[in-house]
């Protein structure tokens, strides 16, 4: 299925749309203020070691110094600095996993591990450069969290230059992993038979050719060259590797055998992409097109209009059906329905034929939307075996286009379908979206009358309590309105009542639910 890659760039917000057959099946959004560190590896210079907390402070030209503790210290490093006796110390097993899918690997060959029984202080000094990697962001008042054991991320591998492990991830089926293993072996061996470094092989790479994994090797392995070679020239603080920008990860994670074209609209940008393409990935120079038309790029292919649809609920089918999509915490939910589509045979033809496309809907909205996670479909009942084997078959068939991993079960008891999503980065609605201010994102507010019993009733309560001369009642227009008409008579008898007036006070930049009752 043909492919185009479309790459709105500005100085602040990257924009990247996935476009096939017409249809834009996915959007990628970066934003210059919101992109972190994680990922970025330094030159860094050990600024202080505190032996009580078996931790130091790194300079990586932060505004705070980060923070290394002693588990997250290579063994090469200690074993420079360690006398024989430390070096014959027992190792510790809490330090045998890489740091960024290894929680996941199966075991592979055993490599050595940090060693506890031996102090940072004799381990690491101050003023000592430092290659280090970061793990967390910098939050609040506390500096980034960094470790010596470096990785990077490619396509479908990860990298571990400092070892020899050769793990598969765990969510890889047992009965595959150590045949993967073996290959992984072989490619990665170099040329007099010795492992050329660590790797990882995620989950992605399930199904990968040994042509795309050599690819992703070749990469790994010249980027760790560069990061080396920039490390015997620059001086400490100094940024060595940044984790890939979108536009790069456009050609390192979207760009396939499908892809005709990826336009940029940035002269500047296209520039450097190229350059990238060319030193990485010489197959994707050639699809490169810098777009230079006077209607904004997005406009091609109305890829505005289709991302304000992705945050709405509703998804409106060409038969006259809809979807009412729901992202929670917890899962996501969507349900089909009929709406306005009647059919022209019968009542089971017309649920079908909704389904059917309810399945290709569903399953460009997950990547459109990029949700996650579990999600349960409520299709329209369906009586008929061969219906729903039919549409589970549609549905099938659709997710088998999504670069990302899921899997689906049959119709339960309840005639649901559930299936999984592997998450990859946050949803569209979290990244461009927030709960509204004026509902705490509930979806729905307090009618205005509500809100007017539930003063009348505060009202009651304060004037239990105190004494003032007046109540005066500061509300939203609505509900101020509400109090001048309908409810006049209400709010009357309390102030006979509790024999004090009752003054109103609109306030246009409350919402409907929001009120204050000042007591003079």
């Amino acid at each position: 299925m043909s492919q185009d890659i479309l790459i709105n760039w500005s100085p602040q917000e990257t924009r990247v749309a996935v476009v096939e057959q017409g249809a834009v099946q996915e959007v990628h959004l970066e934003r210059t203020l919101e992109r972190g560190l994680v990922g970025n590896i330094y030159l860094g210079k050990v600024s202080r070691v505190l032996p009580g907390m078996q931790s130091a402070f790194i300079d990586i030209g932060l505004d705070r110094a980060a923070f290394l503790h002693v588990a997250d210290l290579m063994p090469n490093i200690a074993a420079k600095h360690a006398s024989p006796r430390d070096r014959t110390a027992p190792a510790a097993a809490a330090g045998d996993r890489p740091p960024t899918e290894a929680a996941g690997a199966s075991p592979g060959p055993k490599v050595l591990t940090p060693n506890p029984v031996l102090p940072i202080e004799r381990q690491i000094f101050e003023g000592q450069a430092l290659m280090v990697q970061v793990l967390k962001d910098p939050i609040g008042t506390k500096g980034a969290r960094l470790t010596a054991q470096i990785s990077i991320a490619g396509r479908l591998l990860v990298f571990l230059p400092q070892d020899n492990h050769i793990g598969v991830s765990q969510k890889i089926p047992t009965a595959q992993r150590e045949a993967l293993r073996q290959r992984l072996l072989r490619l990665t061996a170099t040329a007099d038979g010795a492992p050329g470094g660590g790797f990882i092989l995620r989950t992605n790479a399930e199904d990968a050719s040994d042509d795309e994994l050599g690819e992703d090797i070749a990469y790994l392995r010249k980027t760790w060259l560069r990061i080396k070679e920039a490390a015997t020239r620059l001086p400490p603080a100094s940024v060595l590797h940044e984790d890939l920008s979108l536009i790069q990860r456009v050609l390192r994670d979207l760009v396939s055998v499908d892809t005709q074209s990826i336009r940029i609209d940035s002269r500047e940008q296209f520039g450097l992409l190229q350059a990238f393409a060319t030193e990485f990935m010489p197959d994707t120079v050639s699809k490169l097109q810098h777009y230079s038309g006077e209607r904004p790029i997005f406009d091609l292919f109305n890829i505005d209009e289709e991302i304000v649809r992705a945050l709405s609920r509703r998804v409106d089918l060409k038969s006259g059906g809809y979807l009412v999509i729901d992202q929670t915490e917890a899962l996501t939910t969507v349900d089909v329905n009929t709406g306005g589509f009647v059919g022209a045979r019968n009542f089971d033809d017309t649920v079908f034929r909704t389904n059917l496309e309810a399945a290709q809907a569903i399953a460009r909205q997950l990547r459109l939307r990029n949700l996650g996670g579990i999600v349960i479909v409520d299709f329209i009942d369906m009586v008929r075996e061969d219906h729903k084997e039919a549409v589970l078959a549609e549905f099938r068939k659709q997710l088998a286009r999504d670069r990302v991993k899921t899997m689906i079960g049959g119709f339960s008891q309840l005639g649901l379908v559930e299936m999984t999503r592997k998450r990859t980065r946050e949803s569209l609605a979290h990244v461009m979206s927030e709960s509204c201010h004026a509902c705490s994102g509930k979806g729905a507010v307090k009618t205005a009358r509500s809100v007017c019993y539930d003063i009348l009733r505060e009202i009651l309560r304060e004037a239990r309590a105190f004494n003032p001369r007046e109540f005066r009642v500061v509300a939203s227009p609505q509900v101020v309105e509400l109090f001048l008409d309908e409810e006049s008579q209400h709010l009357a008898g309390l102030s006979d009542f509790i024999g004090k007036p009752i003054s109103l006070q609109s306030e246009g930049s409350m919402t409907q639910e929001q009120y204050d009752i000042v007591l003079l």
